[in-house]
């Protein structure tokens, strides 16, 4: 079983919880974090020497940032507890709820297997990261786990959430945040007992952000001759759900070209592999696994994967990200490599029309020439991939609950 252990949070003051907090960054446009670090008293201003600093000196930034996390604390605008799980609970506006535990899981597990994966990440990013990390030491959102559901954890959380929560705050979307610290000795054992029998945690979101702690746990790891996997480096700040608390939305894709082939001669190439419906102007959002929707030229089309092609591809590689990679990005367009192109957009959907819409938004911008809207991979079809280490083209889920910047953070150090 993975490893789930407490930790000391860091959290914003009473004083402070309405204000601190804040959605993750990318969120906002440029524009928008300029405008918050300069107005608000908010986690965007403890990191404005990284986003909005004009000096080229990177390392600088960082330490600045660490500067300003530590005067915080000093200040009591965040305060840490002692060691503790989290349940954190969600209200949203359409009535949904989305219910977890808040504690750190092991990059030793991540690497094992125990944690997986079912989506690549982008090199440069995760590197990126991974340097932000080893100079800043807060891991401030955490990654989102997902896991088969246990009724004995499930009636865990029910007796919890009858206690008044330490944290109670509704942000600018109207979600309603709720946070009940886990302390007692007994209560924390009776937690850990029945989470240990968990076999597996699979990501639910944050590939990149557990992806670049774990490479950076590995570069301190290089540099520590005392290493013993016990340091605070080793450990990724994580949200686990089960299964029945997450709702997996489509991540659709726009692309900035044809590789030089005219919109008919894209159509017959994409003939080949797909059945091919004309959909005319109104927006088509995909009915079921198989069935892509693509927005060309002014018109929508149904792509229907072909069943020979279906069956060539075997149980395991017949997940329509896989069918679109394959057949159109790599056959037609001529990207071998996903994870490096800057020829792809990922554009986020909402398991609905409107998602769709916004790819034709997109396109009819003239910034891109082609958009695919795919149907959401069921929860099963995530654990097929992940169990079977079967590694999917980045961002292919878009996946609730998402969570809020520095609510609770992880403080490394």
């Amino acid at each position: 079983m993975p490893i789930f252990k407490p930790f000391r949070g860091v959290r914003p003051s009473e004083d402070f919880v309405e204000i601190f907090p804040t959605h993750p960054l990318d969120n906002f446009s440029q524009e928008e974090i300029n405008k918050k670090a300069q107005t608000e008293s908010s986690y965007i201003q403890m990191i404005k020497p990284y986003v909005v600093s004009k000096s080229k000196d990177v390392d600088r930034n960082l330490r600045k940032i660490r500067t300003n996390f530590e005067e915080l604390l000093d200040d009591k605008v965040v305060v840490q507890d002692p060691s503790s799980y989290y349940l954190y609970e969600q209200f949203l506006p359409n009535k949904s709820v989305f219910r977890g535990l808040l504690g750190l899981v092991s990059v030793d597990d991540f690497r094992n297997g125990k944690i997986k994966k079912h989506e690549s990440t982008l090199t440069q990013k995760k590197e990126k990261l991974a340097y932000y990390l080893e100079k800043v030491n807060i891991q401030a959102e955490p990654v989102l786990l997902t896991y088969i559901a246990n009724p004995k954890v499930e009636l865990l959380m029910n007796h919890e959430e009858k206690n008044v929560p330490i944290l109670n705050y509704l942000d600018d979307h109207g979600t309603r945040h709720k946070v009940w610290r886990i302390d007692n000795r007994l209560k924390m054992k009776e937690f850990k007992d029945v989470i240990e029998q968990i076999d597996s945690f699979y990501i639910a979101d944050g590939h990149h952000r557990i992806g670049s702690t774990a490479l950076n746990a590995k570069n301190l790891q290089d540099k520590n001759k005392k290493h013993n996997g016990t340091e605070h480096y080793n450990f990724v700040f994580s949200y686990i759900v089960s299964n029945q608390s997450i709702k997996i939305h489509d991540y659709n894709r726009l692309l900035k070209d044809l590789n030089g082939l005219s919109e008919d001669e894209f159509l017959k190439k994409i003939e080949e592999t797909f059945l091919v419906h004309d959909k005319g102007e109104t927006p088509y959002y995909p009915s079921q696994k198989f069935h892509i929707s693509m927005y060309l030229g002014g018109r929508f089309y149904s792509l229907h994967v072909k069943h020979d092609v279906r069956k060539k591809q075997g149980d395991f590689n017949d997940l329509d990200h896989f069918l679109l990679e394959e057949f159109v990005f790599k056959n037609i367009l001529g990207i071998t490599d996903p994870k490096t192109t800057d020829k792809i957009t990922y554009c986020k959907g909402n398991s609905a029309v409107e998602g769709i819409i916004d790819l034709k938004e997109n396109v009819d911008s003239g910034e891109y020439k082609v958009g695919f809207g795919i149907y959401p991979i069921s929860f099963n079809d995530l654990l097929k991939v992940s169990d079977n280490k079967i590694v999917m083209p980045p961002k292919c889920t878009y996946i609730e609950p998402k969570l809020v910047t520095a609510l609770v953070m992880y403080d490394m150090k």
